[in-house]
């Protein structure tokens, strides 16, 4: 792809994008091959749950985050103009942890139950989660990504939560009205719907036209 043919994005995004242990790893694969193609910076969070599923899921032969970022980035189907900032899980002291680091938003994909429950009642026991605190008391944008069904009351509840305290819960429920023709369908269709959320304005799977 020639740098005219880059998709244009109004302005430099600054992200802090979190991978934690549910399964659905196909949608993190695809959101951050999608945030290769655009100018910008993220912080990366990678749980080792996260690590785990996403070998056994992807079948993928990495043991940290910088070996899957790598992996991700090897099979992009586009040049990474995007930069990548890969941070501590347990590092609470990171940059993702204050309030004075500005972002443009944080999205958690996929998000597990644990996560989701933590963030919901104010517990922050890792930078994943420690850094969505952060994004919802600073009235930032986060969206997170839960993977699982049926739903509990216990999980409702604390969707519910999150969405009183400002978060999108975005579920990782993808649309088949434009026909995907494959699991990597799926995959671009959650990713966009999460950079929409984000306010990254990047066309991932054709809108909904209306009936033709």
């Amino acid at each position: 792809m020639s740098e005219s043919e880059l998709p244009e994005v109004e302005n430099e995004k600054r992200l802090v994008i979190a991978i934690s242990g549910a399964s659905g790893s196909l949608y993190a694969l695809h959101l951050i091959q999608a945030l290769n193609r655009i100018r910008g910076t993220t912080q990366l969070i990678v749980s080792p749950s996260a690590i785990r599923v996403f070998r056994q899921e992807m079948e993928a032969n990495v043991s940290s985050a910088s070996d899957l970022l790598g992996w991700i980035q090897e099979r992009s189907p586009a040049p990474g103009i995007h930069q990548f900032e890969i941070q501590n899980f347990a590092d609470i002291g990171a940059r993702a942890a204050s309030g004075s680091s500005h972002h443009d938003g944080m999205a958690i994909v996929p998000c597990s139950m644990k996560t989701l429950a933590s963030i919901a009642h104010g517990m922050s026991g890792n930078l994943i989660e420690r850094a969505a605190d952060v994004t919802l008391k600073e009235r930032g944008r986060l969206v997170v990504v839960p993977r699982e069904t049926p739903y509990s009351l216990i999980h409702l509840r604390n969707m519910t939560s999150l969405t009183e305290a400002g978060a999108i819960v975005l579920p990782a429920s993808p649309g088949f009205y434009h026909r995907p023709a494959s699991f990597d369908d799926l995959g671009r269709f959650i990713a966009g719907r999460v950079l929409s959320a984000l306010g990254v304005r990047l066309e991932l799977i054709p809108p909904w036209d209306g009936d033709s």
